[in-house]
């Protein structure tokens, strides 16, 4: 399904980055950041442009090449990966940021990446999330069709057990990126941190 959408010549989902990590980029620690799902590399390719070393995660090859593609053209460079979530392994205390926008899996994959997610930062390491929550399927201006998939701040809360939450909201904000995600959605964001 996703290198079938990717194939388009158009960024499906745009080249600018989610309006949400712009909004929180000085709160990030440069360094090493890690993005999941990343598509097209529109968050990827942001970050590298503010200095961090960047690694794109995501199981579409099409998507990926779009990606390397962005970079180039934006004169920064970033390293993807093509891997499905269920197999990806978060390799422990090595991340400083994590960025997970609009990454939506089914529940069983979600809660194992979202542990590795907290094992994965160091310590003062960041994560940037935002995800559309079940109110999102009254709206139909993208996301996934499956109420399983979508996510609550509360459930947040329970998955990132052992990170600090400095930001945690649900809210119908207007969002814009490409032609997927258009009009107002109902998304759940989260910054949060690793003390220890």
């Amino acid at each position: 399904m996703w290198d079938e959408r990717y194939s388009d010549d158009d960024y499906v989902y745009g080249k600018k980055p989610n309006d949400y990590l712009v909004s929180v980029l000085d709160q990030l620690p440069k360094g090493k950041a890690l993005c999941l799902a990343e598509g097209e590399g529109r968050n990827a390719v942001y970050l590298a442009e503010n200095g961090f070393d960047v690694l794109a995660v995501d199981a579409s090859g099409v998507g990926l090449k779009k990606a390397e593609k962005l970079a180039s053209s934006r004169g920064v460079t970033i390293r993807t990966l093509c891997i499905d979530l269920a197999d990806f392994q978060i390799k422990p205390g090595s991340w400083d940021v994590i960025v997970s926008i609009f990454c939506h899996v089914s529940p069983d994959i979600r809660k194992s990446l979202h542990q590795q997610v907290v094992e994965g930062l160091r310590v003062d390491g960041h994560l940037v999330l935002e995800a559309y929550t079940p109110e999102q399927l009254t709206y139909k201006t993208g996301g996934p069709p499956d109420e399983k998939m979508t996510m609550t701040l509360t459930g947040l809360k329970e998955e990132f057990n052992g990170l600090k939450f400095i930001h945690g909201k649900e809210l119908v904000r207007q969002v814009i990126e490409g032609k997927y995600h258009t009009g107002m959605g109902a998304v759940v964001q989260v910054l949060a941190c690793k003390n220890q």
